[in-house]
């Protein structure tokens, strides 16, 4: 059996994640025909270079948009865009039930139906392509299996559209909730985990650590900085 393990030893975004498996072994050039398959017309071109992480190599991909690339995206626009996309099967498969997750952690949280949801963050363009990009990434390794480290919470509060809200995000609760998610506190003042990265892991993934045999692996980088890689 073919499986993923992700070591999330300092988190997980959707970013990291793409990331990462771009960093294992995912052409680029792969990765670029998903995303004009989406036919999202704010999306420009998407990038992949090797960085410094507290002295560890590392992968990092960066996407480029339009500067109206962050108006704001009911669920049902999304699914709608991931359903008549040109996506084969398989990936949209995947990409739809990783944004259902989101959306039903949304729907939870605002006290709505899921059609109601009103993404802000997660329904900005870079998410959207960072989930059909991770979906793409499963697909391509033909991954039969995903496996997870604990996850750090991180601490503090992180800014987002509805104001100031307590890390964890409420999202990012709920979804840890919901897959049942191994957790391990962390003294770091930041959010170590997003929505985003909490949906791909709550769509696939048993917190075990597996007996395995590594035949690839890739680091993904994040964003932020810290004294950690």
């Amino acid at each position: 059996m073919k499986i993923l393990y992700c070591d999330c030893f300092s988190g997980i975004s959707g970013d990291m994640f793409l990331s990462a498996m771009l960093d294992a072994g995912f052409p680029l050039d792969h990765l670029k025909a998903v995303f004009s398959a989406l036919n999202l017309p704010e999306y420009q071109d998407v990038s992949f270079q090797k960085i410094l992480k507290s002295g560890i190599t590392a992968g990092r991909v960066q996407l480029d948009f339009t500067p109206e690339s962050h108006h704001h995206r009911h669920y049902t626009d999304i699914r709608t865009l991931l359903e008549t996309s040109a996506l084969p099967p398989r990936i949209k498969e995947k990409s739809l039930r990783i944004f259902e997750k989101i959306a039903r952690a949304e729907a939870s949280v605002h006290g709505v139906s899921m059609d109601e949801v009103h993404f802000h963050e997660v329904g900005a363009v870079d998410s959207i392509l960072d989930i059909a990009g991770a979906a793409a990434a499963l697909d391509y390794f033909d991954i039969e299996k995903i496996y997870s480290s604990p996850l750090p919470l991180g601490t503090g509060q992180v800014q987002t559209q509805h104001g100031l809200l307590p890390i964890p995000a409420p999202a990012t609760a709920w979804l840890l909730q919901d897959m049942q998610a191994s957790v391990r506190p962390s003294t770091v003042r930041g959010e170590l985990v997003t929505p985003t990265g909490a949906a791909i892991l709550a769509s696939f993934a048993t917190f075990a650590e597996p007996e395995m045999t590594i035949r690839g692996q890739g680091t993904g980088a994040g964003m932020k900085e810290f004294e950690h890689p």
